[in-house]
């Protein structure tokens, strides 16, 4: 894809990876679409809070089968439009006809997006349930991503997955899947959150073994800071993925043998968790640190604090 950029065009993610940044290495921010206007006044104070960071950029989930369609395509158009912040808007496959796909992108570009994050996407109701191809859709992430270069100047990403797809039969053809997307034309792509740093070296180390030139393109590793062991359970299972044991363990005494976990203990471990991958990607040349907020700002604030970049007073309750 062409990185070459028109007036008032924003700027693509790799050259916002390329460009000046505060600290050891660019960082980044994932929000989710809100679901209430209590949602919404959380989502837009960490919103305000990262802009002051100078994030590379920011990217907006897609809910399970379009689930929340409206609310992406508005929202990320006020972040693009409303803020100073480069947004990725993400698109994916399931349940959307090549029609439907064809106006999504269009109403993208028609506020000003030209960075696309392509998914296939997981199935409504049940991520881990059976995958159904649109009949007049896509089957593949690597064809979303042909079908975005094909309508205009885009810059797209993809998604990896450190500890391989939980569709994939072995991590060899998960690796081989994320080759093909990178083929078809994606420019970096983000990875599943993941809690082992190996996975992710192992994966960067898989992709540049099966193409070298696609093994080139920013392989940007996926984070969050665990702020409750109740939820990330929760949110491994969901994802097919796994917590390390030794985590799992860390995080487990913190919570305490009570009826409740020790949220403030939980909390404590997982931002030093979250500090202690940062610094273990950074040495190994990670291109970016991608953050998924919750729309929360704070416990992001506090890891890129502790990496030396600068939150310029971003630290308020949140």
């Amino acid at each position: 894809m062409s990185a070459t950029e028109n007036p008032g065009r924003q700027s693509s993610v790799v050259q916002r990876l390329a460009a000046p940044h505060s600290g050891p290495v660019p960082f980044s921010v994932e929000f989710m679409p809100p679901k209430t206007s209590d949602d919404e006044a959380r989502l837009w104070h960490a919103v305000r809070t990262f802009e002051r960071m100078n994030p590379a950029f920011v990217s907006l989930t897609y809910g399970a089968g379009g689930s929340t369609r409206e609310r992406t395509t508005r929202i990320a158009g006020e972040l693009a439009t409303t803020t100073t912040l480069t947004t990725v808007a993400h698109l994916t496959a399931v349940n959307h006809s090549i029609a439907e796909l064809r106006g999504l992108i269009g109403a993208y570009a028609a506020e000003g997006i030209t960075n696309i994050l392509a998914l296939r996407g997981d199935p409504p109701g049940d991520p881990l349930g059976e995958w159904v191809e649109h009949p007049d859709g896509l089957r593949y992430a690597s064809e979303l991503v042909e079908l975005i270069d094909s309508l205009g100047e885009f810059h797209v990403g993809v998604a990896s997955f450190p500890e391989g797809h939980h569709r994939a039969p072995n991590l060899a053809a998960d690796t081989g899947n994320l080759v093909r997307k990178l083929r078809a034309g994606a420019e970096y792509s983000v990875s599943q959150i993941f809690f082992d740093v190996e996975d992710y070296l192992r994966l960067r180390d898989r992709v540049v073994a099966a193409d070298p030139e696609q093994g080139a393109k920013p392989l940007i590793p996926g984070l969050m800071p665990i702020t409750s062991l109740a939820s990330v359970r929760r949110m491994v299972q969901l994802s097919g993925s796994a917590l390390p044991a030794d985590v799992e363990e860390r995080l487990a005494r913190a919570a305490g043998d009570g009826p409740e976990e020790d949220r403030a203990a939980v909390r404590e471990v997982g931002i030093d968790l979250c500090t202690e991958m940062s610094e273990r990607l950074i040495a190994e040349g990670a291109p970016c640190l991608h953050f998924c907020s919750l729309n929360f700002a704070r416990a992001t604030s506090e890891v890129l604090e502790r990496l030396g970049i600068d939150t310029r007073g971003a630290l308020t309750p949140a």
